[in-house]
């Protein structure tokens, strides 16, 4: 092969001269290594000549190719960051970058000696994706078959399962073709086969791959239909079987009209086994997936219309459907069932086994439809009545007392012909009805009437208890470790968006960081500085003081940045938005940044304190008194005078109810203003419960979900000793305007910094209270101090609202305050019949009072209930329909009537176990109401048990 002298450094050729400056940087000190043939292809990737391209890396030997790859992948560097400046680049100018970007492409993918190497080129995200395809497989097609099939494959595994980009798959799929490789079988290609596979009216033609020729026409060949292009694909008896396990496939067809009606018609005429794509899409409904994926296999059976015989022939695959499928499928396979059962192709045995999967679900529509079946089919044939009437049992134990009544009918329908060998089966299924219908269901099979009484015992959670905090850190490098720990816990929120905008620190390690900071900048503060530096590279500081965001337990990253001079002073600390869309900072998150202040001084100056007073002892941020009185004494003894913040933060933690006569002496004989302040506060006993009021709120029929005049307001708590002036927001309702000012997020140190006035930070978080929000509910439930009406009232209004995750929440801290004994029945009741005069979700109310049922709580739920029944009752419209125009008022009472059926049926229950009896007026007005309607049944029910017959 023909050479030329090598190129030297001070020799550059001439097309070099276009070249910026660090590409010829580069071909300058690679000159000794290039040949002619090497910097032939140079220079077609600088002057961006792509047509010229295969036929020069043709020419090259291995270890040219491998000297012109050096350079290309030094030339590839700067490419990155060419991709990152598109939107201040001129058009002209970012299509010269793509076209280069596309040379580099080619000449890379065709120089590279490895498959591994090439797929690399092939798949950069650095490089144009618009990249011609023919021009890439000339450049690849005169390797052997197995690298070709190795570049595919490789290919394949380096992209992911969304769209691939323009080109990439017609690229892979010449590649298999050419070199006869196995046809990939995973998600990422089948997909790509069935998206690419929809534009028929482009592309190659598959023959121009097969003919043997190296280089490929341009032209693609055109087909009339879809159906047509599909038929001639050669992947089409590879890939349809794996439709079925592809991720997205199903959305894909459900999505597109071309792929259902195209596996119809190759199924019709034989193309494609019509079995196989029953099954495939039958099991596919076994497994689970997103809405429209499923839906679109729900989409192909329906077009390709299974007779009776072939969905025969699957009933165990529709039976195992029943059970764990979404709502939709499972009605969709119980339809199916319910058709075979009807033409007599279902065994007693599979409706037994059809009836057990649905009647446990919670889905009403899939019960009753079930419960109907078994009617329909006891009715066709009465022999069959020995296995319906046990099978509808199973919907005793249903949550729902409305299915619970429709399945006792049955069986009282159907009993007389089921023999007496179901009888003991039915007499143990009747303990899990409701109270209200036991009685009624002992009488039909002649057995006692158990009903537990109001002294059973309540199910109750542990109550929880506080757990010791590691020992302090005291090793710079350690407390990196844990820095960058806390830090890496929140990266999302500080680079971009987290998923639910809450800061995944906990306290104890927030403060043993805090405190690790201080002790080791002063014991060592050049060292921790080092590691500082380290954590600063793994999470770069971004400007907080304009973020969205109040201040949370992330602001730890502003101690480092000012401990590195990376802030930019004062205003690192200004006063941020709070999540509200109010400008300001909530008070206890106030106190936080002040803090994080204080702390950032004392690492920044390097003489501080040797630690931090305010560091909890216990995990729910409780101090032993001991303990600081003994730090205090470590204070005293070194002439430090502790920060204000630190200090009053300590104070405000430490336990004074744990605080020994021994503990009170050894406080009183310290010698500092820090010291006798601390004693000053054990002996008080901390602060004082605030004095919460409000206006009456007993005729209040606003109907307001945001009724501002709920909340509570508070005059200034007074502390036994004078505290940071940080503090007076927080012990003042009335230097702040607390309505605005209150973060549904970024709010979890709260608790901590008040661990023993749970009602005080009750005060601050009430504004979401009443709209239907219950931030750090279950926390304050666990926490110390007394448990006065705010928290009462968000529990009360947590219980009626409708988001379930807050529901949970409710009930959860009705549960800690029943297990501590915290519980005020009468005041939450009082607040439940608050919420209820300003329109509660009575369907969520049902589902809160249910769980609180289920758990034991029966007297307490009744309790509430006789305080709010009578207000929801008495709202109940005369008309229960929602029309058009009608008045938004209006329309939400007829929805919150719709809902307290519910609440009737759990009023029932609980008036049987409790034995309640009397009358409640409202509730006879509604059940004299005529209908037959399930709001007027309940009612009905739940008078008769309160008459007692």
């Amino acid at each position: 092969m023909e050479t030329t002298a090598p190129t030297v450094p001070g020799n550059p050729p001439a097309w070099s001269a276009a070249l910026p400056e660090r590409e010829r940087t580069v071909l300058e000190k690679a000159g000794k290594t290039l040949t002619a043939q090497t910097r032939a292809v140079l220079s077609a990737v600088a002057e961006e000549k792509n047509d010229r391209l295969p036929g020069l890396v043709a020419a090259l030997s291995e270890q040219e190719r491998r000297a012109c790859g050096r350079v290309l992948k030094a030339w590839l560097a700067p490419m990155h960051e060419t991709s990152e400046d598109y939107r201040v680049r001129t058009s002209e100018v970012w299509q010269a970058a793509e076209r280069r970007k596309e040379a580099l492409k080619v000449a890379g993918a065709g120089c590279a000696t490895g498959a591994a190497d090439a797929a690399r080129w092939i798949t950069h995200r650095s490089l144009s994706e618009q990249c011609d395809t023919s021009t890439l497989l000339e450049v690849l097609l005169d390797r052997p078959a197995e690298w070709l099939a190795d570049v595919a494959h490789r290919v394949v595994a380096r992209s992911g399962r969304e769209d691939w980009p323009w080109g990439r798959f017609p690229l892979v799929e010449h590649l298999i073709l050419r070199s006869g490789a196995a046809v990939p079988t995973d998600g990422r290609f089948v997909m790509a086969w069935m998206r690419n596979s929809m534009w028929y009216d482009s592309g190659f033609a598959w023959t121009d791959v097969l003919d043997g020729k190296a280089v490929l026409r341009r032209e693609g060949r055109k087909w009339d239909s879809f159906d047509e292009r599909l038929r001639d694909d050669p992947f089409l008896d590879d890939l349809v079987p794996l439709l079925f396990e592809a991720d997205g496939a199903g959305h894909l067809m459900q999505r597109s009209d071309r792929w259902i009606p195209a596996l119809v018609g190759l199924a019709g005429d034989g193309r494609l086994d019509r079995g196989m794509l029953v099954d495939g899409a039958l099991g596919r409904l076994l497994r689970p997936g997103r809405p429209n994926e499923l839906r679109g296999f729900r989409e192909l059976l329906d077009a390709l219309a299974p007779t009776e015989d072939e969905y025969a022939a699957h009933t165990v695959t529709l039976l195992r459907i029943l059970p764990d499928a979404p709502s939709p499928e499972a009605g969709y396979a119980q339809k199916i069932l319910v058709g075979l059962d009807e033409a007599g192709r279902l065994s007693d045995e599979h409706l037994a086994d059809a009836s057990a999967s649905v009647l446990f679900r919670p889905e009403k529509v899939l019960v009753r439809a079930q419960l109907s079946w078994l009617d329909r089919a006891a009715r066709r044939d009465r022999s069959r009545a020995g296995v319906v009437v046990p099978a509808a049992a199973v919907a005793f134990g249903h949550p729902d007392p409305a299915l619970q009544e429709r399945a006792l009918a049955l069986v009282e329908r159907h009993l007389k012909h089921a023999g007496d060998a179901v009888r003991a089966d039915l007499a143990a299924a009747v303990e899990a009805l409701s109270p209200a219908l036991r009685p009624r269901a002992a009488e039909l099979l002649g057995v006692p009437d158990s009903v537990p009484g109001p002294e059973a015992a309540a199910v109750l959670p542990a109550v929880p208890e506080a757990r010791p905090v590691a020992p302090p850190v005291t090793d710079p490098a350690e407390a990196a470790i844990e820095l960058n720990a806390a830090l890496a816990a929140v990266r999302d929120r500080w680079v971009g968006y987290s998923r639910d905008y809450r800061v995944l620190i906990d306290v104890p390690v927030f403060e043993r960081v805090l405190d690790g900071l201080v002790r080791c900048a002063r014991a060592d503060r050049d060292a921790l500085l080092a590691e500082l530096r380290a954590v600063a590279r793994d999470h770069p500081w971004r400007e907080v003081g304009d973020g969205d965001d109040d201040w949370d337990m992330a602001g730890i990253r502003c101690v480092v940045a000012e401990a590195l001079g990376e802030s930019e002073g004062p205003k690192t600390w200004e006063t941020r938005r709070a999540a509200g869309g109010y400008y300001g900072t909530a008070p206890l998150n106030a106190v936080l940044r002040e803090r994080l202040r204080e702390v950032a001084g004392m690492v920044v100056g390097g003489d501080g304190p040797p630690f931090l007073l305010a560091v909890p002892t216990l995990s729910d941020g409780r101090i032993d008194p001991a303990v600081l009185v003994d730090r205090i004494v470590g204070y005293e003894r070194l002439g430090v005078v502790p920060g204000g913040v630190d200090l009053s933060q300590a104070l405000l933690r430490v336990d004074t109810g744990a605080a020994t006569e021994g503990v009170l002496a050894d406080a009183r004989r310290l010698s500092s203003e820090a010291g006798a302040g601390l004693a000053a506060w054990l002996e008080a006993g901390g602060l004082p419960e605030p004095k919460a009021d409000r206006a009456n709120t007993a005729d209040c029929s606003c109907g307001d979900r945001h009724a501002s005049h709920l909340l509570f307001a508070w005059e200034q708590v007074a502390a036994p000793c004078a505290l940071h002036p940080v503090f007076d927001d927080v012990l003042d309702g009335n230097r702040y305007p607390q309505h605005s000012l209150v973060p549904y997020r970024n709010n979890d140190h709260w608790p901590a910094a008040l661990p023993l006035d749970r009602e005080l930070v009750a005060l601050h978080l009430q504004k979401p209270f009443p709209e239907g929000r219950a931030p750090l509910l279950p926390a304050l439930a666990a926490a110390h101090g007394a448990a006065g009406p705010v928290l009462h009232m968000g529990a009360a209004n947590g219980l009626g609202t409708d988001h379930a995750d807050v529901r949970a929440q409710a009930v959860d801290a009705v549960l800690v305050l029943a297990a501590r004994g915290d519980l005020d029945t009468e005041l939450l009741a009082g607040e439940l019949a608050g919420a209820a005069r300003r329109g509660l979700d009575t369907e969520g109310l049902a589902e809160s009072l249910r769980a609180l049922v289920h758990s034991g709580l029966h007297a307490v739920v009744w309790a509430l209930l006789s305080a709010a029944l009578p207000v929801l009752a008495d709202d109940v419209p005369a008309e229960l329909r929602i029309v058009r125009d009608m008045d938004w008022t209006l329309e939400k009472r007829v929805t919150r009537a719709r809902g307290l059926t519910g609440v009737l049926e759990v009023a029932a229950e609980c008036a049987r176990l409790c034995g309640a009896g009397g009358e409640m007026p409202q509730v006879s007005a509604l059940a004299a109401r005529k209908g037959a309607n399930r709001l007027v049944k309940a009612a009905r029910t739940l008078r008769t048990v309160l008459a007692g017959s």
